[in-house]
């Protein structure tokens, strides 16, 4: 791992020549070549193949000068080492979805080398294939994420039957978020040895538990995931999506960078949150209307946040109807800020 990766001296807060930028999915629906190879594999093909994945990787670095280069896969990729079966349709739909106890005591104990194996050998080919410069991040979905998929099935408005699980079966929950838990960090530790030089949680589905119960249920297995990864000597950013009434909860976890989506004032966080890192946090729905409002609310919100820890990056993943040039905008400002 370089230390000199400008996202790296970010991460530390060190002050930088310019902001680093990347883009949640930036190897996705938005770029026509991803689209074109989306014609031939379906996601779970280009998912499953370390070949693919690699190509897919690199391809939003071949258009623009981006910082960092994420692994292409999906949070759902080192379960089957626990025995989970999955398909897309077009996101997860999980054959046998958790009920009980039982359920639970059925997950194998992952071979910590068949934890989406398929991912490691991406990310080392990535490593071999972008310049020095560039970052290379790797990234799990958070236990309670995970947990959402495995009990409900799939993806549903607000998950009313995990949340019913929770509230009925509290003890079955935590022995899953353990679990998961458990080889998450495994599998984020193993992403760094292959190359990776920060790691990503995605806490999607975070905010929809209250406070309260986020602290009893979630906190104890997020925390004891960060805490391992961080032990390992990697730097760690959390990513809260919609759950503005977490963000203190979040703050106060161990991690290096906290990432948050369009609904928070990154310029407050910052300010709260002195000792974080910081990343984000446009709207990617205003990307979709062209290259002049990107423009706008990317030197917006330059304007409004300390330079010294910002990583840019948009409030959730890029939309698949984005223009090209709405990405071209983005860089543009980022990369002449010192300029203007």
């Amino acid at each position: 791992m370089s230390k000199d990766r400008l996202i790296l001296r970010t991460i530390r807060r060190e002050p930088t020549e310019r902001r680093p930028l990347w883009i949640m999915r930036q190897a996705g629906r938005y770029l026509p070549e991803y689209r074109k190879l989306r014609e031939t594999y379906s996601f779970k093909a280009l998912s499953q193949s370390p070949e693919l994945s690699t190509e897919v990787t690199l391809l939003p670095l071949e258009r623009y000068p981006l910082d960092a280069a994420i692994v292409f896969a999906d949070i759902m990729s080192p379960l089957p080492a626990l025995g989970i079966e999955f398909d897309f349709d077009p996101g997860p739909v999980v054959a046998n979805p958790i009920r009980n106890q039982k359920d639970v005591d059925l997950l194998i104990p992952p071979d910590p080398d068949k934890l989406a194996s398929e991912v490691i050998t991406t990310l080392h080919q990535t490593r071999s294939a972008i310049s020095e410069d560039i970052a290379l991040l790797g990234f799990c979905g958070a236990p309670w994420t995970l947990a959402a998929y495995l009990v409900e099935g799939r993806g549903v408005k607000d998950f009313p039957t995990l949340r019913a699980f929770a509230a009925a079966q509290p003890d079955a929950l935590d022995s899953l978020l353990k679990k998961l838990s458990d080889a998450m960090a495994t599998y984020l530790i193993n992403q760094a040895s292959a190359g990776a030089d920060a790691v990503q949680i995605f806490d999607s589905w975070a905010g929809i538990l209250s406070l309260h119960d986020w602290e009893r249920l979630i906190r104890p297995h997020l925390h004891s995931l960060l805490q391992k990864v961080g032990d390992a000597g990697i730097p760690r950013i959390l990513f809260l999506q919609n759950a503005p009434h977490l963000v203190d909860a979040y703050a106060s976890l161990p991690a290096e960078v906290l990432a948050v989506d369009w609904r928070i004032d990154l310029a407050d966080a910052q300010k709260r949150y002195a000792n974080h890192a910081m990343q984000g946090n446009i709207d990617p729905a205003i990307l979709l209307h062209g290259a002049a409002p990107t423009k706008i609310a990317a030197k917006k919100l330059l304007q409004r946040v300390n330079p010294i820890g910002h990583i840019v990056n948009l409030g959730h993943g890029i939309l698949p109807k984005t223009p090209l040039e709405s990405v071209e905008a983005l860089v543009d400002v980022v990369h002449n800020e010192t300029q203007e």
